[in-house]
């Protein structure tokens, strides 16, 4: 029954995440929340399969209609062979580039999601958002993390340079169960775990906008009715600081 192990393990991953993480999570939410309040711009990235949670609330009905996810060529499976991918995001230098069309000024807050933290396109990406004196919330495996060295240029990780840390709470290599007769363990736990942070990051977040008076545009599900209006109204309203129509 490794269905319903898995199942329990990810049960009880979520629980953890509610006993370690809050806080992070909460304070990454006051950041988000206080940089929409001023009028500045908020950013998602990840290099694969790291930027599947961000694409989870990007474009989502009942999601926060203000995620701009950072789309790099390369960087979002979309190579063949898919090898190449990890290759990408290896690559020292492309994250200036990989960034360079998303207009992030001071003050905006970037998400970076990456779950060992050691590649170089993340690290760059966010030294890079720091030099433009944005705020950057790393979604990372702190236990990953430890277990592994610096692969870039600038001999750190995205912990040493995120200003917000949350924790997704992965081990080291990410899988989770092992059966006798295979080697390797299988069935990986980040990306259950990392978009379970990133949609309480946009609760929290909404909640925090909604007491300073602020109402979020929020998607509606284009299958009930008046949800298209009501989105094409919004959308309108917020075009500034939505940057992927």
């Amino acid at each position: 029954m490794l269905a319903k192990t898995y199942l329990t393990c990810t049960q009880d991953l979520i629980g953890r995440l509610i006993e370690q993480q809050t806080g992070a999570i909460e304070r990454a939410a006051e950041a988000i929340a206080q940089a929409i309040a001023d009028g500045r711009s908020l950013f998602g990235f990840g290099c694969n399969h790291s930027l599947l949670p961000v694409l989870d609330i990007y474009y989502r009905a009942g999601g926060l209609m203000l995620v701009n996810p950072i789309l790099a060529p390369g960087l979002t499976l979309d190579l063949r062979p898919p090898t190449l991918t990890s290759k990408m995001e290896q690559l020292e230098g492309y994250a200036p580039i990989a960034l360079g069309g998303a207009p992030i000024r001071a003050g905006d807050v970037v998400i970076i999601v990456s779950v060992s933290g050691r590649n170089a396109v993340p690290v760059e990406a966010a030294a890079h958002v720091k030099s433009l004196g944005a705020l950057v919330i790393g979604v990372t495996s702190r236990a990953f993390t430890a277990a592994v060295t610096p692969r870039n240029r600038l001999g750190q990780k995205l912990i040493d340079l995120a200003d917000i840390v949350i924790d997704n709470l992965a081990p080291p290599g990410d899988a989770v169960l092992s059966i006798e007769g295979l080697p390797e363990k299988f069935t990986p736990v980040s990306g259950v775990s990392s978009v379970a942070i990133l949609h309480a990051l946009m609760a929290e977040t909404i909640e925090r906008l909604i007491a300073r008076g602020v109402t979020p545009p929020v998607y509606l599900s284009g299958n009930v009715d008046g949800g298209a209006a009501h989105n094409d109204r919004l959308l309108a309203e917020n075009a500034g600081r939505i940057f992927y129509l």
